[in-house]
């Protein structure tokens, strides 16, 4: 065994102890990669409550303004006189106060937009020289006359339906 087997030796020992080394890096780096990972999720969740908590806080500071606008408003005379005559319908003594009575009977109040021209006629689905002739076929063809009640005979004791042939006695029958 001469010098030059040990020196080839040592570097092979050498070479197996740094990829030793090296692996070891490499577990070291990745348990701490994995722990920092789970901790940096945390930290982005974290992150998305607080800014999901300050939105909340904002739109409940603006609910809060809107309903402190309001309160001020009902506090005021003039406010409250004017909604009693929207939503009440009431009128000053000496005022005349007019109700307008929708198609269906029930009063429009001043949050319905009444419709000017109406509701619009659907699109024909035939053209008018189709219907025409369909009407001159119908008039070829009449469906027959319903029979008029008032040509009817009256109806009597006799001829009521739902009775016998025999003579009423004037006793309730049971």
């Amino acid at each position: 065994m001469g010098p030059g087997r040990t020196k080839a030796a040592g570097a092979a020992r050498q070479r197996a102890s740094v990829t030793s080394r090296a692996i070891a890096l490499a577990v070291v780096l990745l348990v701490l990669t994995i722990s920092y990972a789970s901790s940096l999720r945390v930290y982005i969740n974290q992150r998305q409550d607080l800014a999901a908590t300050r939105q909340q806080i904002i739109q409940s500071q603006q609910d809060i303004n809107n309903l402190s606008d309001e309160i001020s408003r009902w506090n005021d005379p003039d406010y409250v006189r004017t909604q009693a005559r929207i939503r009440l319908g009431w009128v000053l003594p000496g005022e005349r106060g007019y109700r307008v009575i929708g198609p269906d009977g029930k009063p429009i109040t001043g949050e319905v937009e009444i419709a000017g021209g109406g509701v619009p006629r659907p699109t024909p689905r035939k053209p008018w020289y189709a219907k025409l002739m369909g009407s001159v076929q119908a008039a070829d063809h009449p469906k027959p006359a319903a029979q008029d009640p008032a040509d009817e005979p009256p109806i009597t004791e006799k001829t009521r339906p739902g009775t016998t042939s025999h003579k009423p006695t004037g006793k309730p029958t049971r």
